[in-house]
């Protein structure tokens, strides 16, 4: 798909890898609408690359279904979304303190699991309703999943479950929205120099990278998003999660 003069929805929009993402379809030519939590942030992105900022919660119903009328107003129905809205906790199911809280662990499955499946059953419906380009394909959904859905670590458990829980969603959905030419992927991102990661030392970070075999450095926001729009622009890639990690393969710790 030539993204120029679509409409692309990129939740977690306003920082790390949907920022990145964003300014890259801004600069393919999308009308770009961001998502985030941090609506100051998500308005000021979205100034700087022409689109315009929403303030979402992904996981709730009403919030969701709310932002994508207006977006279908302003912009006119999405042709890509980009799911990049998650968050992460580390702690062990059994710790020194006891159990793992379970409010922690369904709010980790709220955000990231039923976060994305929210956004791709509202931009699904509304992509199976818009006129098919050439190729008769009508829009491109992708999600992120992460290394830690294959390779989870010891701390990762609801994290783990949340993101492998993305990656066995892409392709049911991708067979099911098949029919009205709408294809379906997810990545799976490695370690990504995230505003997280970027704010620990260098001695740090390069610590993280001697377990990447090639090359041995975080993975760059601006790599994540030039394969978010290789896919949205290859009309052959669907149903698949594809990994971005420089050969990693997680340790258990």
């Amino acid at each position: 798909m030539n993204i120029g003069g679509h409409t692309a929805v990129v939740t977690g929009g306003a920082s790390g890898l949907g920022e990145a993402t964003a300014r890259e379809l801004a600069a393919a030519g999308a009308k770009v609408a961001i998502i985030d939590r941090d609506a100051a942030r998500a308005n000021a992105v979205a100034a700087d690359i022409g689109g315009r900022g929403y303030a979402c919660d992904v996981s709730d119903a009403v919030s969701g279904e709310a932002v994508f009328a207006k977006i279908e107003q302003e912009l006119g129905g999405p042709r890509v979304l980009v799911n990049c809205a998650g968050i992460a906790v580390a702690k062990r199911m059994v710790g020194r303190d006891g159990a793992h809280s379970l409010d922690e662990f369904a709010k980790i499955i709220s955000v990231n699991l039923i976060g994305t499946f929210n956004m791709m059953r509202l931009a699904g419906t509304i992509m199976s309703k818009l006129a098919p380009l050439d190729g008769g394909e009508r829009g491109v959904i992708l999600s992120t999943a992460s290394v830690a859905a294959f390779d989870g670590q010891i701390g990762q458990a609801a994290y783990a479950a949340s993101k492998g829980g993305v990656a066995a969603l892409t392709l049911p959905v991708a067979r099911e929205l098949a029919q009205f030419g709408v294809r379906v992927m997810a990545l799976a991102p490695g370690l990504f120099k995230t505003p997280l990661l970027a704010q620990l030392p260098q001695e740090a970070q390069d610590s993280l990278a001697v377990a990447i075999p090639f090359p041995h450095r975080l993975g760059e926001p601006r790599e994540y998003a030039a394969l978010v729009r290789h896919i949205v622009e290859n009309p052959y890639l669907n149903g698949e999660t594809i990994r971005l990690d420089g050969a990693l393969r997680m340790a258990p710790r």
